[in-house]
C-alpha cells in the first residue's frame, strides 16, 4: 500500500463527529434497554466500542447525553417540517403530509418518548436538573419561534396566533399524543395533527 493510499477503515481514527454519533446511538439503545436511571456510562461506552474516558471527553455526564439526543430529535422534526413546506405557502396536501409524518415520528418513537418522560420526572423533582432542563427547553423554543417567524415573513404568511403560541401548541400536542399512544397503542388518530394544522393556519 503506497503512502497515498487511504488507510483501511479499521485503522482509521474516527473523527470527533463520528465518535459522538456512535456514542449517541449507543446511549439511545442503552437508555431504551435500561431506562435513564438504570443506564451506566460504562455500558454506553462498551456499546459504542470506546472507553469510558472517551465518553467523558465528549459528554460530561448522562444529562449531557440526554440533551444531545433531544436536540437530535428536534432537529429531525424541524428538518422534516422545512422539507415538506418548502419555500411557498403550504397547501392543504402539504400540511396533511406534514401532520401525518409528525404524528408518525411522535407515536412510533416509543423509546424516546419514555426516556423524555423519565427525564422530565427527574427534572421536576430535582431543582438543579430542572434549571438545566428549563434553560435548554427555553433555548429550543426560542430557536423554533425565530424560525417560524422567519419562515412566515418570507412566505408572506399571516399567522392566526403568535409564533410563540404556535410553537407551544405543536410541542404540547406532540407530547400529549405521545402519552396517549404509549398507554393505548393505535388510539391516536393519524390525521389529527393534520386537521389541527390546517384549521389553525386556515389552509383549505
Amino acid at each position: 500500500m503506497s503512502e497515498a493510499d487511504p488507510l483501511p477503515a479499521r485503522f482509521r481514527r474516527p473523527s470527533r463527529d463520528e465518535v459522538q454519533e456512535r456514542i449517541l446511538r449507543a446511549a439511545a439503545k442503552v437508555f431504551a434497554d435500561n431506562g435513564f436511571a438504570g443506564a451506566r456510562l460504562d455500558q454506553i461506552a462498551e456499546a459504542a466500542g470506546f472507553t469510558k474516558g472517551a465518553v467523558y471527553s465528549n459528554f460530561a455526564n448522562k444529562d449531557a447525553l440526554f440533551f444531545a439526543l433531544m436536540d437530535a430529535q428536534i432537529a429531525q422534526r424541524s428538518e422534516l417540517a422545512l422539507r415538506i413546506i418548502g419555500s411557498t405557502v403550504p397547501t392543504p396536501a402539504e400540511l396533511a403530509d406534514l401532520g401525518a409524518q409528525l404524528t408518525e415520528a411522535t407515536v412510533a418513537n416509543r423509546d424516546w418518548q419514555l426516556l423524555f418522560l423519565e427525564f422530565w420526572q427527574r427534572a421536576v423533582r430535582d431543582e438543579t436538573v430542572r434549571a438545566q432542563y428549563v434553560a435548554h427547553r427555553r433555548a429550543v423554543r426560542a430557536a423554533m419561534i425565530a424560525e417560524v417567524e422567519h419562515r412566515a415573513a418570507a412566505l408572506g404568511l399571516q399567522l392566526p396566533i403568535s409564533a410563540e403560541n404556535l410553537v407551544f401548541l405543536v410541542m404540547g400536542l406532540s407530547n400529549g399524543l405521545a402519552l396517549e399512544e404509549i398507554a393505548d397503542p393505535g388510539a391516536v388518530p393519524r390525521d389529527l395533527m393534520s386537521e389541527v394544522l390546517c384549521s389553525l393556519l386556515d389552509v383549505r
